[in-house]
């Protein structure tokens, strides 16, 4: 990736980071190069530190500092509920929320023919050795609502239904706060078919 051009260089590689395009990558560029000492070698170092410390948790796939990380080494979590999440920051955006007390399993994507992601990628039978786990009663599957989403949570589904475990599935439907207005017409059919008495 190294090229005759440093800057241009570096401007490829940020522009390829989620959320920033060329014209963004340009201006991150260059407000790192007019703050070299506070900015651009601080960041450097940081990445340095982060990129050999920070480690993928061995039971849940979370990252943390340690091989078992600190959700999965906290006693005071409901080991006897699992959350599915496709990726880290799913499981970071539960965790904002202080929704769940649970503990996690991420998978890491969802299963894609096309991307080469089968249950084999996503750990899916990791997933299934914990969940039989005489302790757990409950698996929550929190996937996306994506063809893809919706497909690994059916999978992994299937794949549980044997076990006695509760699988349960977060809801779909129109947001706290949506306007049927404004909802595309996939979530206003899922949020029909999910409607439950009052």
């Amino acid at each position: 990736m190294i090229t005759d051009n440093p800057l241009e260089s570096l401007i490829k590689r940020l522009s390829r980071l989620p959320g920033l395009g060329p014209r963004s990558a340009r201006r991150a560029a260059l407000h790192l190069l007019k703050n070299k000492e506070t900015s651009m070698l601080p960041l450097a170092e940081e990445l340095d530190h982060v990129a050999r410390t920070v480690k993928t948790c061995v039971e849940c796939g979370n990252l943390d500092m340690t091989d078992k990380c600190r959700i999965c080494r906290d006693s005071r979590r409901d080991a006897t509920r699992i959350c599915v999440v496709e990726d880290v920051a799913d499981l970071w955006a539960m965790e904002r929320a202080g929704i769940f007390s649970g503990v996690y399993h991420v998978l890491g994507g969802t299963l894609s023919a096309l991307d080469g992601r089968g249950p084999k990628e996503l750990g899916i039978e990791r997933l299934a050795a914990r969940a039989t786990k005489s302790e757990v009663g409950e698996v929550i599957l929190a996937t996306s609502a994506t063809v893809d989403g919706q497909t690994t949570a059916h999978y992994i589904g299937e794949r549980l239904e044997r076990s006695g475990l509760a699988i349960t599935r977060l809801a779909h439907g129109v947001p706290v706060g949506g306007e049927l207005n404004y909802l595309d017409d996939g979530t206003l059919t899922q949020a029909m078919k999910a409607r439950r008495p009052l």
